[in-house]
């Protein structure tokens, strides 16, 4: 069996157009031209809305919403998903590519924008909430900052990004300023440099101060 035929048996779904499960699983330190940046793009809107429907539909508040949403689709619980999936071992990828922490659960998101390209919204959502897997304990923190000033009246956050290291090593800075102090995180992405970002500062708000 390919790996390919893995890969769908594990995710439960045969894809009519097998370039797209291969492109969903191509880094773009394989190939420039044809890998899953975008598809990752569109996964990462894709499975927003699937998990903000399906709460929706079982009448959750707002809060709520964002919780679940954190729960399921932050990297910390990707990850896991993924590696069941087996999806990090069938990442084409360049032999050095080693250190992109990203990968892994951006390959989830990817192979949920193909399934949604080759079959449908109703494939999609039939993969992603039959494998998706809660992580109560991910804690997001830029939601924590921002209730933390609400409550006490204060001015909203804003985070500023910068984008540095190379075109094949791309590292995402967030800053943020809380009562006249900055704070500031990197990550592979801009969400992960921000979650950084957030978390010191809600350390910060946290002590009192």
């Amino acid at each position: 069996m390919s790996d390919f035929e893995n890969i769908e048996r594990s995710c439960g779904y045969i894809f009519k157009d097998k370039q797209l499960l291969k492109k969903a699983l191509t880094l773009s330190s394989y190939d420039q031209n044809f890998n899953n940046e975008s598809l990752e793009c569109l996964g990462d809107a894709l499975l927003t809305f699937i998990v903000a429907e399906k709460y929706y539909r079982e009448n959750a508040s707002e809060g709520e919403i964002t919780g679940k949403k954190q729960e399921m689709l932050s990297d910390e619980a990707l990850r896991p998903v993924s590696v069941r999936l087996g999806l990090d071992k069938a990442l084409i990828k360049d032999k050095g590519d080693n250190g992109n922490k990203k990968a892994v659960p951006s390959a989830y998101e990817a192979i949920t924008a193909a399934i949604y390209l080759d079959g449908g919204l109703d494939a999609a959502r039939k993969f992603a909430l039959s494998t998706l897997t809660p992580m109560p304990n991910a804690r997001n923190y830029v939601a924590m900052v921002q209730e933390l000033l609400q409550d006490n009246r204060e001015p909203l956050p804003v985070y500023r990004k910068m984008l540095g290291g190379t075109a094949r090593s791309p590292e995402h800075t967030v800053s943020v300023t809380v009562r006249g102090k900055s704070f500031s995180g990197s990550g592979a992405n801009f969400a992960a440099a921000k979650k950084q970002a957030a978390k010191a500062a809600y350390e910060f708000l946290n002590k009192g101060c």
